[in-house]
């Protein structure tokens, strides 16, 4: 039998508040017509102001959307409403043979991505162009250091010749190191009390990537990682692929004005490795990456190279997600994922968290704030990264009972992301 998408997992992919309302009211089999499904794809028309119905089809499987609705937003209320039919009306979308225009649409996608896969690669013009950002990229870090240095000597109190970092942050941009713009960006924002320990690690960042062909290869592979170096998805997955069983532990999407980033981790059934997976959406489009919490999916990845490989790209995919076991994934307490985060930091000096399963915690509400503990020991939960309502919802689904949670732990704390009641299903706690 088929399986079909949950309802939170069809609205965790709306772009917005406002898709996901207007989504509802086309989930009925009503506005529909001509509606099938052949297992990796979902079509049909919805009526809609004019005379002509919108024609809306998705490919399953990444997930893609198209729709003839002039929205800029992706997907649009359309393909959301389309999928809520499918996940909670089945009979309102019969397995049927692609319509004619929904079937030229996948058909084109397909060849777009065969033409993508075997186009020619030429090595010498990408070692010029790596040559040449390392190159900027070292010019950039240069002018950071000094910049630091000299807030340093200046002394952090006085503001008075002490500008806005986004001046650096740009320069960061134009020298090729997002990863170096996105850090410095958040100095502004820091407490007082963090700001000279901020200002170590990325001076140590900077000086490292002005000296990365020195360093041993791991260390070097984490450095231009954590600078913002890009590597090609198409060279990640050329190199050695993992194939296993994936479970789905968890999602949660960050937005700012640039753009939506979706991170997915996982975890293999058969070798235990936890993986990242990372999409982007421009505004107003949600990320092109969607896999249901709590199934399985049998996969290659393609690991970045790094100390601690985490960041991977997915690979072929044989089927679709299937429903993973009812029993919670395997966890850590409280102590042992403080010791492995201590680990994991000597080998990246820069690792903020790390993917962690806990085991028998519960939720605390105290006038400190929010803590797991399982009874043992505690560790406090990472806020605002995590909003209130999330964590109240993670109260409800404990009702003071110990329970399984997926998040991040690092030394800010623990930023929860799913968790396993026992004897149910999993629940996403970024989607409320």
């Amino acid at each position: 039998m088929e399986e079909r998408w949950s309802t939170e997992h069809v609205l965790s992919l709306a772009p917005d508040a406002a898709s996901r309302k207007a989504a509802g009211k086309l989930s009925s089999a009503a506005p529909w017509s001509g509606a099938g499904t052949d297992g990796t794809a979902l079509w049909g028309e919805c009526a809609g102001s004019g005379r002509t119905p919108y024609r809306t089809v998705i490919e399953l499987a990444t997930p893609a959307y198209q729709c003839s609705c002039p929205s800029r937003k992706f997907p649009c209320k359309h393909a959301l409403g389309l999928l809520l039919l499918w996940s909670g009306s089945p009979e309102a979308v019969p397995a049927a043979e692609p319509a004619d225009w929904a079937a030229e649409w996948l058909k084109a996608r397909e060849e777009r991505a065969e033409k993508r896969a075997s186009a020619p690669v030429d090595p010498e013009a990408a070692r010029r162009r790596a040559e040449k950002r390392g190159a900027r990229v070292a010019a950039g870090a240069a002018e950071l250091r000094l910049r630091l240095a000299d807030r340093v000597r200046h002394g952090l109190a006085d503001q008075s010749t002490a500008g806005p970092w986004e001046e650096v942050a740009a320069r960061m941009v134009d020298a090729q190191a997002p990863g170096l713009a996105s850090r410095v960006r958040e100095l502004d924002a820091l407490p007082q009390e963090r700001m000279l320990e901020e200002y170590a690690m990325l001076h140590l960042l900077a000086t490292a990537a002005v000296r990365v062909d020195e360093l041993p290869a791991e260390l070097a592979a984490t450095v231009r990682t954590r600078v913002g170096y890009p590597q090609d998805t198409a060279e990640v997955l050329a190199g050695p692929t993992v194939r296993d069983r994936w479970l789905v532990l968890g999602s949660r999407d960050t937005s700012d004005e640039r753009l939506t980033t979706r991170r997915v981790w996982l975890r293999g059934a058969k070798t235990g490795r936890p993986a990242l997976l990372l999409a982007f959406g421009r505004p107003g489009q949600a990320p092109d990456l969607a896999l249901p919490t709590g199934h399985l999916l049998e996969a290659e990845l393609g690991y970045h190279p790094g100390a601690h490989p985490l960041r991977a790209a997915l690979g072929t995919r044989y089927g679709a997600p299937e429903p993973g076991p009812a029993a919670p994934p395997a966890g850590l307490t409280v102590a042992e994922a403080v010791a492995g985060y201590g680990t994991a930091v000597a080998d990246d000096p820069w690792l903020e968290s790390r993917p962690t399963v806990l085991t028998d915690v519960v939720p605390v509400r105290t006038p400190d704030g929010w803590y797991l503990t399982d009874g043992r020991h505690t560790v406090p939960v990472r806020t605002p990264a995590v909003p209130e309502a999330a964590l109240w919802r993670l109260a409800a689904v404990s009702t003071g009972r110990p329970l399984t949670v997926f998040g991040e732990y690092g030394h800010l704390g623990f930023a929860p992301v799913t968790a396993w009641p026992a004897g149910q299903r999993p629940v996403g706690l970024t989607h409320t």
